[in-house]
Formats: structure tokens, C-alpha cells, sequence
């Protein structure tokens, strides 16, 4: 198992604990995502279905290679899937749960920021390995030291750092821009990182006096769009996510916006497939990482694959999410595989988080390493498309895609991404 062997006595204990565990033939993980309320659909049901898909896969040994050997160091994994819905209260409640009452040998999971700022802590106070699969707050291993935590997911100050590289490659005449995002912390981190990234890059563009912060579920956005459509910025940018980004959408299509105005949206991307024909041509788009909408032509084997088989199993192309999910569950298995390979029988708890801290692998989205927070946080690039409709695919493309590489977007290890940012970003190299 992946937790230590008890033995009688200090010393057989010590001793255990550096050795090898008692072999099985199955693990039970904990894996929490959204199954309900707003976030399932765009983030929480993908998630999953990534998850699924790629357990099923390396359990019964059908991951090509380097990853085609099966199980997680031969053991197959029993998921056992929770709501992420609920509140931080409930998911802490839900998370000692899965540790003291059903013995899971590991956590992964979790998409919202407070969730995971909410259960980090508990995770330390448990000693339970936890692989965190999306998040967007850099404060989960800037505001203390982990040891037990780790997120296979970078944080976004990256996207929006991305973002603003992507506009000033592309829309070299945009001299100011404005923003409608969510008025919680996603949506005013998400645009605040944005737009301290433009005026570092490109102190002559001017920012919006004005920028939109609706409540989050507002569901109507005629107010926002008039006063958008009224500022003198043609740049837009924005963090809508799931039933807001597609109502703004909508709302504004009538209204002739995007005719106007050109949006850079970070996280939009499962309105593009949700609305099909219906989405425009020429947004911005962003699935923080080489996932999804950006990647779907790439034709690497793991994505190749991941891409095919999602496809022929949930008749939908796979969203971030499902990239984001996937890579967790295949880090934990590199990192068992590695370790027990190294104790020479079935690894126990340290030795996986040994094998786990500082991994970089070839993921079904790119290369992610684990190279900040002492080697427990991810890394990789993040990047940016246009939106286009295939008439031929019948389908939602990328065009003009083009990802930055992690030492331009992130902050150097030991360093806060939120004041390396306002610094300047001292020593990026793009």
C-alpha cells in the first residue's frame, strides 16, 4: 500500500518505513471533482471522464508507450469519486473521510482554489499524499512550505502572463484594453495578474478606468456589454467560465460585439464546443496549458491517443479538464512505477512522494515538471489561440497557436509570482 507498514517497536518501524510495503492488488484513491452544480459541466464531468478514461487504461495496460506497463507499480486503482460541490466546509469533511474512515491511499482532484486552500492543510495534518489536478491560486505553495501536497497544474500567473505576451505578438496596434471577469477571486486575480503582465511588457497601453466585474451566475450581462461597447478599449479580456461565458456570448453576438471588439478569454474554452457554430470566429482563446481546443491536430502519440479514445468513449473532445485530471492520475503513476522500481517491491508513501518531488514527464498535454515549491509544484507552458470554424470538420478549431514556455510565464523557483510579476518579471526569458 501506499501508506506505511506498521510494526511492532521504533526501530522495526523506522525500518519498515524506509523499505518496501506489502504488495496489493488494488489501490483505492480518492479523486474529488465536481459533479453537480454549475462547475460540472464545463470542468467538473470532463474532469472526470479524463480521470476514467485513463485509470481503465493503465490498469488493464493499453497506455502507449513509455507508459504501457500496467497498473500503478502492478497494482490496478479503484477510484473513488466525490462531489466537489458544497462549499470548503463540506470538502474538508469530505476529505477526513476518505482518509480516516476509508483508508484511500492517496487524493487527487479538486478544481475550485478555495477548495484546495481549504483541504491543503488538512492534507499535512493527515500525512496523506494529495496530488492537486487544477487550481488557479499561486498561494497553495507560496504561503507555506508542503510536504505531503503536490499539483501537477500550474497556477495562473502564468495564463495571464501568457496573455499578455499573445496580445502583443499578435495585436501589435492595441493600445488599451478593459475586462469582464467574475466579480470572486478567480475573476479579480485572473484580470488583476493580466494587467499588471500589460503594463510591465507595455507601460504605453493604457488600462480601462472601467473594467466589468459582474456577480458570479449573473446569467445577464446587458448592463456590462453597453458599457464595454462605450469604452474607448477594443481589447477585452475576460475569465468567464461554463454558463457565464456562454451567456456573454450570446448576449453579446446580437449586439454585433465581436465586430467591434477583440476578446481574450483564459479559461473559455468549453463554450466553444457547447456552442458549436454559434461561437465566433476571432476570440482569443486559452485552455491553460497545451490542452484541448490548441492541441486537438497535435498528433504526439499520448495526445493522439487521448484525443481518439475520449472521443470514441464520450462521443465529445476532450476539454482542459480532462487533460488536467489525466495527468494527475498518470504523475502518480510514473512516480509509484519509479519508486518501486528503485525499493526493489510494492513502494510505500515516502518513497512515492521521493519519486514524485521534482518529476518531469511527457504528459497527454506536453511536458510538465515539478521544478517550483521544493518540487511540488508544476510547471509547463501555457498557450494561446484563434478561434475558427472548420466547415469541413464540422467542428471548433485553433488557428495562429502559439504556447510560451514556462521560464518566460513563471516566477524562478523560491520566488512570489505575484510580487516577481510586479517587479517587472526580473530574469524571464521569452
Amino acid at each position: 500500500m501506499l501508506g506505511r507498514t506498521v510494526l511492532a517497536g521504533g526501530a522495526l518501524a523506522a525500518a519498515a518505513a524506509a523499505g518496501p510495503a506489502i504488495a496489493k492488488d488494488t489501490i483505492n484513491v480518492g479523486i474529488a471533482t465536481f459533479l453537480s452544480g454549475p462547475a460540472a459541466g464545463p470542468f467538473g464531468v470532463p474532469g472526470r471522464n479524463g480521470a476514467e478514461l485513463v485509470i481503465d487504461a493503465i490498469n488493464a495496460g493499453t497506455l502507449p508507450a513509455p507508459y504501457a506497463k500496467a497498473g500503478f507499480a502492478g497494482a490496478k486503482m479503484n477510484p473513488i469519486f466525490v462531489d466537489e460541490a458544497g462549499g470548503n466546509a463540506k470538502q474538508v469533511g469530505e476529505y477526513r473521510n476518505l482518509v480516516e474512515k476509508r483508508g484511500v491511499d492517496a487524493v487527487l482532484g479538486y478544481i475550485s482554489s478555495g477548495t484546495c486552500m481549504a483541504v491543503t492543510p488538512v492534507a499535512e495534518e493527515l500525512k496523506k499524499l494529495t496530488i492537486l489536478s487544477v487550481c488557479g491560486t499561486p498561494r497553495v505553495f507560496e504561503e507555506a512550505q508542503r510536504t505531503y501536497v503536490f499539483r501537477t497544474q500550474a497556477h495562473a500567473v502564468g495564463d495571464s502572463i501568457a496573455a499578455a505576451h499573445y496580445v502583443l505578438d499578435k495585436f501589435k496596434d492595441m493600445k488599451s484594453y478593459t475586462g469582464i471577469n467574475q466579480n470572486y477571486a478567480w475573476g479579480q486575480d485572473s484580470y488583476k495578474f493580466f494587467d499588471v503582465a500589460m503594463q510591465k511588457m507595455a507601460p504605453e497601453t493604457k488600462a480601462s478606468e472601467n473594467p466589468q466585474f459582474p456577480k458570479i451566475f449573473a446569467g445577464q450581462y446587458g448592463t456590462e456589454i453597453s458599457t464595454l461597447s462605450l469604452d474607448s478599449a477594443k481589447l477585452v479580456h475576460t475569465s468567464f467560465w461554463g454558463g457565464d461565458i456562454e451567456a456573454f456570448v450570446l448576449q453579446a453576438l446580437v449586439r454585433g460585439f465581436f465586430n467591434d471588439k477583440q476578446v481574450i478569454s483564459s479559461v473559455g474554452g468549453s463554450a466553444v464546443d457547447s456552442l458549436g457554430k454559434k461561437f465566433p470566429d476571432g476570440v482569443v482563446m486559452g485552455t491553460r496549458g497545451e490542452y484541448g481546443l490548441l492541441v486537438r491536430d497535435n498528433k504526439e502519440p499520448l495526445n493522439a491517443w487521448f484525443v481518439e479514445e475520449y472521443k470514441k468513449r464520450y462521443d465529445a473532445y476532450p476539454l482542459g479538464p480532462s487533460y488536467q485530471y489525466a495527468n494527475s492520475v498518470l504523475a502518480l503513476k510514473i512516480a509509484m512505477d519509479a519508486a518501486a522500481e528503485k525499493a526493489g517491491g510494492f513502494p510505500n508513501q515516502e518513497q512515492t512522494m521521493a519519486a514524485l518531488k521534482g518529476l518531469s514527464w511527457q504528459s497527454f498535454g506536453g511536458k510538465i515538471s515539478l521544478s517550483l515549491a521544493d518540487g511540488h509544484q508544476a510547471v509547463h507552458p501555457v498557450g494561446y489561440g484563434i478561434t475558427k470554424w472548420d466547415k469541413e470538420k464540422g467542428a471548433a478549431t485553433a488557428v495562429d497557436v502559439k504556447f510560451y514556455q514556462p521560464e518566460c510565464i513563471y516566477a524562478p523557483a523560491g520566488q512570489n509570482s505575484v510580487e516577481w510579476l510586479e517587479a517587472g518579471m526580473p530574469g524571464a526569458k521569452c
